[in-house]
């Protein structure tokens, strides 16, 4: 290979994981925002900051492609003229490292090109999903600012119609008087996981911002485990009520199965 067509490969390879990544990955938002997909990424709040930056992103990465190939490894070549007899010296005193780093950077950056490379194909390729049940049971139980406080006057003056899953775990994990609940009906949409005793969790996962802060909120409803598989959605009619020792559970009159809804979480 001659030594042009070896910089012109390097120079390839720069623009792709600068730009050509950008670009992609830019690209990949905008068609799952478009299509109201990017919410199972994350929050609906931050979607149109999402797509506002991958414009901006975009637009870069097209400019970036008028320049010549090659521009991006030119900058600075040209410093340090006029020092002749400094430079020499110093490349003389390291000379015997430099192959050694040149080898040591050339690794990383296939390593990381490859990386980043396989990320963003995947993207294109696997279809956007909703996370695992096996996440959402695996994070059951975490202690997390979700379920923190106490019932404050704000929750015991609320209008409990409105509220979801996450909601409703709230109440049963951090109220002290589980009788001003008792009776509250309620219909809720989640997915079926183990519960404990005679029933299952009526399980949901709630983000803030992204995927990544995903927090498990479950609640027990009386209803045979046999009846649902693991991971069913259901739609949930029924009434909350206190048990003997105060601790809070849902009575379903109704349970229905259901197909996952578009938008799996909630915020």
């Amino acid at each position: 290979m001659s030594e042009q067509t070896a910089t012109r490969a390097r120079a390839l390879a720069t623009r792709w994981l600068g730009v050509g990544l950008a670009a992609v990955i830019a690209v990949v938002t905008l068609g799952l925002g478009i299509t109201d997909r990017l919410t199972l990424y994350i929050s609906p709040e931050t979607v149109w900051f999402a797509c506002a930056a991958a414009v901006v992103t975009l637009a870069g990465a097209i400019w970036s492609c008028t320049l010549p190939l090659g521009e991006e490894g030119d900058h600075g070549h040209d410093h340090g003229h006029g020092h002749g007899t400094e430079v020499s010296d110093d490349t003389e005193s390291g000379s015997s490292a430099t192959p050694r780093r040149r080898s040591l950077a050339g690794v990383g950056a296939v390593t990381g090109g490859v990386i980043a490379s396989g990320v963003v194909i995947a993207a294109l390729v696997l279809p956007p999903a909703s996370l695992s049940v096996e996440l959402a049971m695996s994070r059951a139980g975490e202690q997390s600012a979700l379920f923190a406080g106490s019932d404050s006057v704000a929750l015991g003056v609320a209008d409990t119609s409105t509220f979801g899953v996450g909601d409703w775990a709230s109440v049963f994990a951090a109220s002290t008087n589980t009788s001003a609940y008792d009776g509250a009906p309620v219909t809720l949409t989640g997915f079926v996981t183990p519960g404990s005793g005679d029933g299952v969790n009526l399980t949901r996962l709630v983000i803030t911002h992204c995927v990544i802060d995903a927090q498990t909120a479950a609640l027990p409803v009386t209803v045979d485990p046999d009846d649902y598989p693991t991971g069913q959605w259901v739609e949930v009619t029924g009434t909350v009520r206190a048990d003997g020792d105060g601790k809070l559970h849902i009575e379903p009159t109704d349970v229905v199965a259901i197909d996952e809804p578009g938008d799996p979480y909630e915020y």
